[in-house]
């Protein structure tokens, strides 16, 4: 369901337009532009705030004209004190709200990131939509690639940390920010203001039953992402976090009332049925499964459709599956999908944590401590025998150049080098530099994009808000303890989990078989998208040279080449094939 409207403000002219994905109120009435009820407001919304229904309770809106969460949010935005109504929101947004009395336009995006919200400035208008591509066509222009941004995504694998994208000019908010503008004046300045920290006084007594604390807040987070209008499911990888959600959503709706979603790769190295399979029968539940059994032909055709949903390189084949499962979802008539990203980010349930803990413990002179938890996950071997130094690299310290950087003369000249192995000035600050920088925003920008290519709603339980701030001023010890990650949330739901996927060692999540195709199914394809002809040489962001004698390396069984080394290259000449009518050749 699509709208537009035209608003002529003096010297200004504002077009507004939405294209509808009805979650709630499936009626006409939850129609955008919507219009507040004093008629002065306007707003274009992107996402769903979960809590408004409270919000409208406590403020007294008696007089709704219809069941969305849309209505309340403009009406709450409606009295001007942004900051504060923003500071209630329970959710993921980008909103845009103009005031046609006061002449300004306020843009916000949710505290995770998880809608997205980017803008340029072309020919002095303003654009802003929630698809780059968007901005591609209305501008009617071409842009400059980013390479520093090119530059982070080869050396090291990172994206979404700045608010810089691929292309120069265009750029996203901030998350957790807004910025008002004053239409009033001619310039343009886009510059935004936090409403949220996760780190302001928070209340201690929440840790003396830590484990009921969290249950409360998961279970309530949980119940929110249920509301809708349209049938709900759930993705499972087999993990601990995916199952937890079944576990919650199967307490609140029964057996049933909502779907189950899988991918696998039968008979492939990193295959998650046989977990999977656990949680169906605990659970007594039917899972929807996608095989990815792919072709190599196959790989490269979904690669480049799932790139242009994401106007931006993919990070992995883990995207492409995703990219699958919505696509199942959509035959499912499935429109919400509750997922567990978050979990790892706000529990330290990456390996990484363990070596960041221990450099503080050591940095702080804690050597007995340091010691004593590396002995329990040595035990344990939950992380310790499960690092790799092709991947642990990435975080080590220092701002040069890799030596066998693959980067062309012309990339490193622009790049700057993301502080990604930075330990912060505690572990907590290292888990927020995770959720504002190096991991949060790039896996919400994947998932949000390849669930809306199939018209999908992906929520995360996760990063509720409330979660977030409980568990980044939580102890370290309720985080990384007894040689287990995640040991708060085993502890607190231990007994109603299977005990394999409550203290299962390692970890999958939505895999693909990667590592063997790039060496070997795929071979043929990546060699041909590595020929003379590429893009990334065209452009002149690759060495030649030092590429092909990489790839070799990888596929002859180096394990110092980390599979990204070798799909990262692949990604951006896919990203650049999908886009080169929008990049201005200098």
């Amino acid at each position: 369901m699509n709208g537009h409207k035209v608003y002529e403000l003096n010297d200004v002219t504002v077009v507004l337009a939405h294209q509808r994905l009805s979650i709630l109120d499936l009626s006409d009435n939850g129609r955008q532009p919507m219009s507040s009820s004093n008629l002065e407001s306007e707003i274009v919304f992107n996402g769903e705030v979960y809590n408004y229904k409270e919000i409208a309770l406590a403020k007294k809106m008696n007089n709704l004209r219809s069941g969305t969460d849309t209505e309340v949010i403009l009406e709450a935005l409606s009295g001007g004190n942004y900051a504060e109504a923003l500071a209630e929101f329970n959710g993921m947004w980008s909103i845009a709200l103009l005031d046609t009395n006061k002449q300004t336009l306020l843009l916000s995006r949710d505290r995770a990131g998880v809608k997205p919200l980017y803008h340029t400035v072309v020919d002095g208008n303003l654009y802003f939509a929630s698809e780059i591509k968007t901005l591609l066509v209305l501008s009617g222009g071409k842009f400059n690639l980013n390479l520093g941004v090119v530059g982070k995504y080869i050396e090291q694998s990172v994206q979404d940390d700045t608010t810089a994208t691929f292309f120069e000019g265009i750029n996203s908010l901030e998350s957790g920010e807004y910025a008002v503008l004053d239409l009033k004046k001619k310039e343009i300045n886009i510059s935004s203001s936090s409403y949220w920290t996760p780190f302001s006084a928070f209340d201690k007594s929440y840790y003396q039953n830590p484990e009921a604390k969290f249950r409360e807040l998961f279970e309530d987070a949980v119940k929110l992402r249920l509301r809708a209008d349209v049938p709900v499911g759930v993705t499972l990888s087999g993990g601990l976090d995916s199952s937890l959600i079944c576990q919650a959503v199967r307490s609140q709706l029964g057996h049933s009332n909502f779907f189950v979603l899988s991918a696998v790769s039968p008979g492939k190295k990193g295959d998650e049925s046989p977990f999977i399979d656990i949680v169906a029968d605990h659970f007594d539940l039917d899972v929807s499964k996608v095989d990815l059994g792919w072709s190599a032909d196959e790989t490269l055709a979904l690669m480049h459709k799932a790139t242009w949903h994401n106007d931006a390189p993919l990070g992995s084949l883990s995207n492409v599956a995703f990219y699958l499962l919505m696509s199942q979802a959509r035959e499912l008539g499935v429109k919400v999908i509750l997922s567990g990203q978050g979990a790892d980010e706000i529990l330290c349930g990456y390996k990484k944590y363990l070596g960041f803990y221990i450099k503080h413990l050591v940095k702080d002179r804690k050597y007995f401590t340091a010691l004593k938890v590396l002995l329990s996950f040595a035990r344990t071997g939950t992380v310790l025998n499960q690092f790799g130094f092709a991947e642990a690299k990435r975080y080590l310290e220092g701002k040069g150049v890799s030596s066998t950087t693959i980067m062309s003369e012309k990339v490193i000249s622009h790049f700057k080098k993301a502080p990604i192995g930075a330990i912060g000035r505690s572990l907590e600050d290292r888990q927020w530099l995770d959720y504002k920088k190096y991991s949060v925003p790039y896996l919400t920008h994947y998932e949000d994009r390849m669930s809306m290519a199939f018209g999908r709603e992906i929520r995360l339980p996760f990063l509720d808000y409330r979660l977030v701030e409980f568990m980044l001023n939580a102890p370290a010890n309720l985080k990384l303890c007894k040689g287990w990650t995640k040991y708060l949330l085993r502890t607190a739901y231990e007994a109603l989990l299977p005990k394999s996927i409550t203290w299962r060692k390692d970890k999958q999540g939505f895999t693909s078989p990667q590592d063997e195709w790039l060496r070997a199914e795929l071979k043929p394809a990546v060699e041909s998208y590595f020929s003379s002809s590429a893009l990334i040489y065209k452009y002149d962001l690759i060495d030649r040279v030092k590429l092909e004698e990489k790839y070799a390396a990888y596929c002859s069984g180096d394990r110092n080449v980390w599979y990204r080394e070798i799909f990262n290259p692949l990604g951006l000449e896919v990203w650049l094939r999908e886009f080169q009518a929008f990049i201005r050749t200098e």
